[in-house]
């Protein structure tokens, strides 16, 4: 039997979950629900939360820029313990080549990714662990031994995890080409991810601002590292909504050009296309967007990890059942929170968890969830933007070393966050095009074969081999029982 044959078989009994249909002439139409507001709350939250905290930001800026305690905070810090003191502009230039640096390895990343797409994601893999160790070694060697083992501690799992999906990278590279290949032939979305990261800049230019006012500040240590702290967490909720924002216009985008494949010679675009992807992500679906930014990305991380840790693990029962219940956890967290929700939105204009277990269960229905869970292509370009975030920091590092050194780690971990969030926003493209391919396998696999009949072939025989290796492990599993 036929790979396509048996991906036919297996999803023959649930063609009622299909959102497409063939109308009487023969072209392929989405069946899209009306468009009603979702998660309004979350959006409200979000809104109220960049209005608030760019009034706070301000303030910590203004109040030590050019002259030291302009707004008389000071006298609200007396209990802390006292530190030399600073002005906003010491700082600030060192954010602002941050943000510089992040929006140029961002733009440089995307490029070589077109060009070089294999060399540059074996980099990504492989440098990242190496880099994580020098780092450490560096913070140890300056006396900071808390970053010295975090890092170090950084280096050690990511190193357990390449070597635990080892043999998944070529399908995985596979899958990140083609994703690469449908993106580069539209430039329309190359330029909403250039859009949205000038946005960001210039979020970050007020966000810096304040920032560089706190590690400026008069106060102690402790108090200056639970506001940055604060400040990070909204930075990366704010990274997070603008980076899904972007996948749901991407995903739109990318979904209608694999169902225009087999219509048309061409893969243009009508102009119509972009700005309605647009109008529905910052409107009726803006809410679900800022829900799903919460929670998505820290769960499917973990995810990765029980996933590369589980594998590893097989003489020892004790740990192997306690790992085997945090995985089923947190495989139930992900039927409510994966980003695989996004297309769904984008397409179908649902909310959030509606799109996450409609995803969910159409992968499980159809079996393309075994081979969602044999892809590591979100953790590949995770590595990626890692890497950017910590040459960002080291180079921002070095310099508050040079001229602030007891201020080095409060500046280089901020920068360091600022770098992940902008080449986070350059690779989410490409995450955006990997997750629609595997939407549009799942609802249609003829949708696949159209767009690139070899491509079709090698999914349909990976998800062959992994429905049989899943059956195996079944086997194997009631015949020790």
């Amino acid at each position: 039997v036929s790979p396509s044959s048996d991906y036919a078989s297996i999803s023959s009994g649930d063609q009622s979950l299909q959102r497409s249909r063939r109308s009487g002439d023969g072209n392929r139409a989405v069946v899209r629900e009306s468009r009603h507001w979702h998660d309004v709350f979350w959006s409200a939250i979000f809104v109220i939360h960049l209005i608030c905290l760019g009034f706070v930001l301000a303030v910590l800026g203004l109040n030590r820029f050019r002259i030291s305690d302009r707004l008389n905070i000071d006298r609200y810090t007396h209990g802390f313990l006292e530190n030399h003191k600073g002005l906003t502009e010491d700082y600030w230039p060192l954010y602002a080549v941050a943000g510089g640096i992040g929006v140029f390895i961002s733009w440089i990343w995307s490029l070589l990714l077109g060009s070089y797409a294999n060399e540059m994601m074996k980099v990504s893999v492989h440098i990242l662990t190496t880099y994580l160790a020098v780092v450490s070694v560096l913070c140890f060697w300056c006396r900071q031994f808390f970053w010295g083992g975090a890092f170090a501690i950084g280096a050690l799992l990511q190193f357990l995890y390449v070597i635990s999906v080892i043999d998944r990278l070529p399908f995985t590279m596979l899958v990140l080409r083609k994703a690469l290949k449908l993106v580069w032939g539209l430039p329309k979305v190359i330029m909403v991810a250039h859009a949205f990261t000038v946005a960001m800049l210039l979020w970050m230019s007020l966000w810096s601002f304040g920032a560089a006012g706190v590690v400026a500040s008069s106060m102690g240590d402790e108090g200056r590292w639970w506001l940055l702290l604060v400040l990070s967490v909204s930075l990366f909720w704010t990274g997070a909504v603008l980076c899904n924002t972007v996948h749901v216009i991407v995903s739109g985008m990318v979904f209608h050009v694999l169902f225009q494949c087999g219509q048309e010679e061409s893969t243009s675009l009508p102009p119509s296309t972009l700005i309605e992807s647009l109008r529905y992500a910052v409107t009726t679906s803006f809410g679900s967007i800022c829900y799903g930014s919460l929670f998505t990305a820290a769960i499917r991380t973990l995810r990765w990890e029980i996933r590369g840790f589980r594998s590893k693990i097989c003489g020892n029962e004790c740990l192997l059942c306690c790992v085997d219940f945090l995985f089923h956890l947190v495989e139930t967290l992900v039927r409510f929170f994966n980003k695989y929700a996004y297309v769904q939105i984008a397409v179908y204009g649902k909310g959030f968890n509606r799109s996450a277990r409609d995803a969910w269960e159409l992968f499980q229905s159809t079996g393309v969830e075994a081979l969602v869970a044999y892809d590591c292509s979100g953790a590949v370009l995770l590595m990626g933007t890692i890497f950017g975030g910590l040459i960002t920091g080291s180079c921002i590092g070095i310099w508050a070393w040079i001229k602030y050194s007891d201020r080095v780690i409060m500046v280089a971990s901020t920068a360091m966050l600022m770098g992940m969030v902008l080449v986070g926003l350059g690779m989410v493209v490409v995450e955006s095009a990997v997750t629609s391919i595997y939407i549009c396998f799942a609802e249609d696999p003829l949708l696949i074969q159209r767009w690139d009949a070899d491509f079709f072939t090698e999914m349909s025989e990976m998800l062959h081999r992994r429905l049989q290796h899943r059956s195996a492990r079944a086997r194997e599993v009631l015949t020790t029982a």
